[in-house]
């Protein structure tokens, strides 16, 4: 099993590769300027989040290639999963509230990245923008500040999360990239 941590600038990309390790994953850190050829034989990729202020067009590497071509699963994390929401035809826009720290997330629907969690946990957010419009993505979780924490795609075996689950501070983070880990396997 190897997944690779794609690079998008995120303080806490080191983070995610030292949690997938330690779920016995075999995984690296690669640049998001990668050629989609090298990431094949891979069984799921990461988006990491970033400094990217999505919703001002910034630059995400192939990011968009992989997301058209990779065939595995793919987890967008913050702006990750700002960028697979436009690229999907939805839209980005700076967030009313932006979060910062702690936030309680209530699940809407346990399928696939919550499955054997509780309905509601604490998580630790970084974001000054939000996903506004998610075209072909179900909802599975919100904070009472942000409609849009987590979706999965309707079709594709792509999923995003706004905060953090590879930070300490959030709850039950080990066990939403074991659940990830899991889809990778299928």
């Amino acid at each position: 099993m190897k997944i690779l941590v794609v690079q998008n600038g995120s303080q806490w990309e080191h983070r995610i590769w030292r949690v997938l390790r330690d779920l016995g994953v075999e995984s690296r850190l690669v640049p998001n300027t990668t050629p989609v050829s090298e990431l094949a034989d891979a069984d799921g990729l990461v988006l990491s989040g970033g400094a990217l202020r999505i919703g001002e067009g910034a630059p995400a590497g192939n990011c968009a290639e992989y997301l058209d071509l990779f065939r595995g699963p793919i987890l967008g994390i913050c702006a990750g999963q700002q960028f697979m929401a436009v690229h999907y035809g939805g839209s980005v826009a700076p967030s009313k509230v932006p979060e910062f720290g702690r936030v309680e997330i209530t699940i809407a629907e346990a399928d696939g990245l919550f499955e054997g969690l509780p309905a509601r946990f604490v998580a630790w957010a970084s974001h000054n923008d939000e996903v506004v419009e998610a075209k072909g993505f179900r909802l599975l979780a919100s904070s009472k500040d942000c409609k849009w924490h987590a979706f999965r795609h309707e079709k594709l075996p792509r999923y995003g999360t706004l905060f953090h689950p590879e930070v300490q501070h959030t709850e039950h983070g080990g066990k939403i990239y074991e659940n990830f880990v899991r889809a990778c396997k299928r």
